[in-house]
C-alpha cells in the first residue's frame, strides 16, 4: 500500500492514553517470578541459561533496514521520520521458555534490533545505539491484559518438566481441533497458543507487534510482512516435521542458502481509542478504518542462518526488548510495561550462569557479517 494511503486523522499521543491498572506493580512482580521459575527449571535441566520466553531459535540473520522517502506526516515519525539504511539482525523463535521438538507446534516470534538508530531514548536504553521492535504471527495478544496473561502462564510454566512425548501428543490434538475450528470459520487463539499452530514454514509468516506503542506524535502497532515472491511462496507452506526435531531451522537455513529474502514493515496509526484501544492487547485494530501502510523494506541477503558461532552470540549475548529503543516508539499498555522488568532480569539471568555478557550492540557482530569472498571472486 502507497505511503499516501494513510489516515487523515490518526491519535496524537498523550501520556493519558494509558491506564496503570492498581494491581499492576504487583502483577509485574508475579509475572517475573512465574518467568523465572521456567528460566531456573530449563537451567538446571539443561545447565546453560536461557530466555524465559522464545527459547528456541529457529534461525537469525543479518540484514538492512530502509526506511522509504517521501512519507506523509503522520507516518514519518521516529525511526521513520527521516528515509535511511540500517543495518539489523532479525531472530526468528517459538514462544515456549524449554527447547522442544518442533512436532510441539506452538505460534512463533520474530526479535528485529535495528543498529545506528540516533534518538532521544527510552529510559534504562540511554548508552544503546538500537532499535528493538518484537513481533508475533497474530494481530493480537494471547490474553487482554498483562493479569490475564499470568493467568494462562502459570499453567503451562508449570509444564516446563513434562515429558515431550506427551506435549507432541497434545500438540497434535490440539492442531486437529485448530483445523475443525478454521473449517467453520473461525480461529482459536487459545488452541493456537498450547500447541495447536500449524506446522507452517516460519518465513512465510505475517508478524505483528500485537501491542501497541508509540509512533512519534501518534500511537500505532506494527507488522512485517512477506515481500518477495520467494518469500511469499512460503505462505502457509506446510512443513514435514516427522523425525525432524528441528525442522523449521532446518527449512529456513535451506531457503536462505539459496534465496534473499524482502519484507514489508508496515505500520497501522490509531484513528479511534475506543475501537483501537491501547490497554486491550487482545482488539484486532479494523483494517478497514487504518489500513498496515509499508514505511520501510527489510531486506536479507543469501547467507548462513545458523551456525555454532551464530547461535553463541545470538543465544548467549544478544537479547530483544521492546524498551531497547527510542522514546518515539515508547511500549504502550499494560502488556508492553510489564515486559520491561521480565526481559531485563531474563538477560541478566543467562549473563551471570554463562558467563557471556548480554549488550545492545553497535555493530553487527562479526559471526553475522558477510564472509570476505576470495580474490578471485573479487576482480
Amino acid at each position: 500500500m502507497p505511503p499516501d494511503t494513510a489516515p487523515a486523522s490518526p491519535v496524537p499521543y498523550h501520556a493519558a492514553v494509558e491506564q496503570m491498572e492498581p494491581d499492576e506493580p504487583q502483577v509485574t512482580e508475579e509475572l517475573d517470578q512465574t518467568l523465572g521459575k521456567i528460566r531456573e527449571k530449563t537451567f538446571e535441566n539443561s545447565g546453560h541459561a536461557r530466555r524465559s520466553v522464545h527459547a528456541k531459535a529457529h534461525g537469525v540473520l543479518r540484514a538492512q533496514l530502509t526506511v522509504l522517502p517521501g512519507l506523509p506526516e503522520p507516518l514519518a515519525q521516529g525511526l521513520f521520520a527521516q528515509p535511511g539504511t540500517y543495518d539489523a539482525i532479525m531472530r526468528f523463535s517459538t514462544n515456549p521458555g524449554d527447547v522442544l521438538d518442533d512436532k510441539v507446534s506452538l505460534p512463533r516470534g520474530l526479535g528485529l534490533k535495528i543498529l545506528g538508530v540516533p534518538g532521544a531514548r527510552l529510559p534504562g536504553s540511554e548508552g544503546d545505539t538500537t532499535q528493538n521492535f518484537l513481533f508475533v504471527d497474530s494481530p493480537v495478544f494471547a490474553a487482554p491484559t498483562a493479569k490475564k496473561f499470568l493467568g494462562n502462564l502459570k499453567p503451562l510454566a508449570a509444564t516446563t518438566d513434562v515429558a515431550e512425548g506427551a506435549k507432541k501428543a497434545l500438540s497434535a490434538t490440539l492442531q486437529l481441533a485448530e483445523r475443525v475450528v478454521e473449517a467453520f470459520g473461525g480461529q482459536s487463539g487459545k488452541l493456537i497458543g498450547l500447541g495447536g499452530h500449524a506446522p507452517t514454514h516460519v518465513l512465510g509468516a505475517t508478524f505483528f507487534t500485537a501491542a501497541a506503542l508509540r509512533h512519534g506524535r501518534y500511537i500505532a502497532k506494527l507488522s512485517l510482512a512477506p515481500a518477495s515472491a520467494e518469500l511469499q511462496a512460503l505462505v502457509d507452506q506446510k512443513v514435514d516435521l516427522d523425525g525432524r526435531p528441528n525442522g523449521l531451522r532446518e527449512e529456513v537455513v535451506r531457503f536462505m542458502a539459496a534465496h534473499g529474502a524482502e519484507w514489508e514493515l508496515r505500520v497501522q496509526l490509531c484513528t479511534d481509542r475506543e475501537r483501537m484501544p491501547v490497554e486491550d492487547a487482545s482488539v484486532e485494530w479494523p483494517q478497514d478504518e487504518s489500513p498496515y501502510v509499508t514505511v520501510a523494506r527489510l531486506t536479507a541477503p543469501p547467507q548462513s542462518a545458523w551456525s555454532d558461532a551464530i547461535a553463541a552470540v545470538s543465544e548467549d549475548g544478544l537479547f530483544f526488548s521492546p524498551w531497547r529503543g527510542l522514546a518515539d516508539h515508547q511500549p504502550l499498555g499494560n502488556v508492553m510495561r510489564v515486559r520491561k522488568l521480565a526481559y531485563e532480569r531474563s538477560a541478566r539471568f543467562r549473563a551471570e550462569h554463562n558467563g557471556t555478557p548480554v549488550l545492545e550492540p553497535t555493530a553487527l557482530p562479526a559471526a553475522l557479517q558477510e564472509p570476505p569472498r576470495p580474490a578471485a571472486e573479487q576482480a
